[in-house]
């Protein structure tokens, strides 16, 4: 299996068990439910199965809700579409009205009064576009400029401007409630401006008491590139997703973007995920273009965490291949990273204590002997995850005794994450550890590991060993 983690969407393709299973067979670390298509009882049979597959696999996949975040959407729309021709006028109205080709309304009351004359309207990822030209107290006037379908609940997108709209929804309050009582190992948050609509989030996580659910920023409004650094400080890591971004940003600068923000998380030392259009083409084809293939391929170069699946694996008529597909991808670009060069860029930016600067000569260590795999037993996963920091060239097993710890490092980069049971003294430790990593990565006489930790066990903060072992 690849270093780089995958994250599959579930939706119609493969909600069932063995989807999932295959999924997971294939290279699958997390799935993701995107709250704007389901229900509860779609998440419920969700949860259900993921808990079901990680014990009869030994697993340890994470789950990630997804949620609606302050959007607009069309409203109904005659027939569920409507073809804007190019050049007409179509009105958007503040009330709701039948949608058609010459009008329709949407689902922000105060949409009509906050959007300006000379404003561009974006609709269905961009696929279409508007100019407001007129504005009326019951509607705007608008020219088409780029011609194309509109849907009912067709995403609506006003750029360059931020309206005037409460970060969180009480749909959006009621899905966090909801993660938290299924104990979801992540929050992808939709449409982030600012760091303050992170910190709200995590405001409502602390007063319901959760301190495992990790918060991840997507990134696909212009506001938050410009605010990108303190996003990046208060979250657990971002989702580039590239489709909702390219409608707020000329698409030409997505690909500088996405490899500044890999570097910026690799920097702060936290999860970067790039989402949308992976290999969309595989939704109706067999295989991906060699575009595709080459876009994975410099993510996975750039030294990003994961990358994400949607449509895919939601609607695509091959999800199974296309995991498989992706995985390999990512293993043949992985044989191409400058490792060295990942460890010395973390390096210059890592806080000089104990954990750190053992991480960082484990990394090294690691490299120069060519171990095969480093062994951290862990209790709250922050060894592993400092040491996937630098970027080892080799894979990090993460020992646990925690089904949290386990499902938390399921998107950091070359962790693998192992469900064991608590560990009596040191000995104990080393002795399991060498044959777990022996089992998982089938080695041989002479192949070296490098095991690391902190010892007594719960009563130490910080990593203070090295053990380097020969088999």
């Amino acid at each position: 299996m690849g270093k780089t983690k995958i994250i599959a969407t579930i939706g119609e393709s493969t909600n069932s068990k063995q989807k999932i299973k295959e999924l997971i067979l294939k290279g699958c670390d997390a799935v993701r439910i995107n709250m704007r298509q389901a229900d509860y009882s779609f998440c419920d049979n969700i949860f259900k199965i993921i808990d079901e597959l990680n014990k009869e696999l030994n697993t340890t996949v994470s789950v990630i809700l997804d949620t609606n975040g302050p959007d607009i959407r069309v409203g109904k729309v005659n027939e569920n579409n409507a073809f804007l021709k190019g050049d007409t006028i179509v009105r958007i109205y503040k009330e709701d009205v039948l949608g058609d080709e010459t009008k329709f309304s949407v689902s922000y009351d105060n949409f009509v009064s906050e959007v300006k004359i000379g404003n561009t309207i974006s609709i269905n990822d961009g696929l279409v576009e508007l100019i407001v030209e007129e504005k009326e107290e019951l509607y705007l006037k608008c020219r088409v400029i780029k011609e194309g379908t509109i849907n009912s609940q067709s995403d609506v997108h006003v750029v360059g401007i931020k309206l005037d709209i409460p970060f969180l929804s009480e749909k959006d309050k009621q899905d966090i409630l909801y993660a938290h009582k299924k104990n979801a190992d992540f929050l992808a948050v939709s449409f982030v401006s600012s760091s303050e609509d992170i910190l709200e989030i995590n405001d409502m996580l602390i007063e319901l008491g959760n301190d495992h659910m990790g918060i991840l920023a997507k990134i696909e409004k212009e506001s938050a590139i410009e605010e990108i650094d303190e996003i990046i400080k208060v979250s657990d890591g971002v989702i580039i997703a590239r489709a909702d971004l390219g409608v707020e940003v000329p698409m030409e600068r997505i690909p500088g973007l996405q490899k500044s923000i890999i570097s910026k998380c690799h920097m702060a030392g936290k999860i970067s995920v790039v989402a949308a259009e992976l290999v969309s083409t595989m939704e109706e084809n067999m295989r991906p273009t060699r575009a595709e293939v080459s876009d994975i391929a410099n993510a996975v170069l750039d030294g990003v965490d994961a990358v994400m699946l949607s449509g895919e694996t939601t609607i695509g008529k091959y999800p199974i291949e296309t995991l498989d597909i992706v995985e390999k991808i990512i293993v043949s670009a992985e044989e191409g990273i400058d490792y060295l060069s990942l460890l010395d860029k973390a390096a210059r930016t890592e806080k000089q204590d104990v954990t750190g600067e053992i991480s960082y000569s484990v990394a090294m260590l690691s490299c120069r002997l060519k171990c095969k795999v480093i062994v951290a037993p862990t209790i709250s996963g922050y060894t592993a995850k400092k040491i996937s920091r630098f970027r080892p060239s080799c894979s990090i097993l993460a020992i646990t005794s925690d089904v949290n710890t386990a499902r938390s490092l399921s998107l950091n980069f070359g962790i693998m994450p192992i469900l064991v049971d608590e560990f009596k003294n040191l000995d104990s430790m080393i002795t399991k550890s060498k044959k777990i990593a022996i089992e998982k990565f089938n080695l041989e006489k002479n192949d070296k590991i490098i095991i690391t930790g902190g010892y007594p066990f719960k009563e130490v903060k910080h990593t203070n060993f090295v053990k380097i072992e020969e088999i």
